[in-house]
């Protein structure tokens, strides 16, 4: 398969993950290669931590899941040529995860800028998984507002250089910006 970008968004619980995962899935394995899943959550409680083991399961042992809550456009350029695919999921997580630590407009317009490098440099399939944040109310304060932001600002970027763009709702996939 010839390499390319797949953006798929929606809101919680929507089924963005799943179709992700059952279209990545599709993509061939070449001998040799890998399936690369980059986790971005960071488990801070038992909860949590049961999610991720479910979502481990459900992708199964022909994955390799790595854990990448900050840096993941350098987990991509690692990977790339020894991949069959990379998953990214979620960016929603990533971009909490970089308000967390801190990061200001200028760090968080370079890393998003690293990661659009790191994807178009990338050989394999590519999906990324993302909340759509865009319809809900406007949050009261300050921090989930410059959430709010952030994350669409991501997600706007990221579909500008995607090759496709689904839209998941309700678990039906609706194609948004055909490959």
């Amino acid at each position: 398969m010839e390499k390319n970008i797949t953006f798929v968004i929606g809101g919680c619980r929507s089924g963005k993950s799943s179709f992700a995962l059952d279209q990545a899935n599709l993509v061939q394995c070449d001998t040799g290669k890998v399936k690369i899943f980059i986790a971005t959550s960071v488990p801070s409680d038992s909860e949590m931590e049961e999610r991720v083991k479910k979502h481990q399961h459900e992708r199964g042992s022909d994955w390799h899941t790595i854990e990448e809550p900050v840096k993941i456009h350098g987990v991509i350029n690692q990977y790339s040529n020894n991949a069959s695919v990379i998953l990214v999921d979620c960016l929603t997580l990533w971009v909490s995860n970089l308000l967390l630590n801190s990061f200001d407009d200028a760090q968080l317009d370079k890393v998003v800028k690293d990661l659009e490098d790191s994807l178009a440099s990338c050989r394999c399939p590519v999906f990324l998984v993302s909340n759509e944040v865009g319809t809900g109310i406007v949050p009261e304060n300050k921090l989930a507002r410059q959430f709010r932001d952030y994350a669409g600002f991501v997600n706007q970027r990221m579909a500008k250089i995607a090759d496709r763009v689904v839209m998941t709702v309700a678990g039906i996939d609706v194609q948004i910006k055909p490959a």
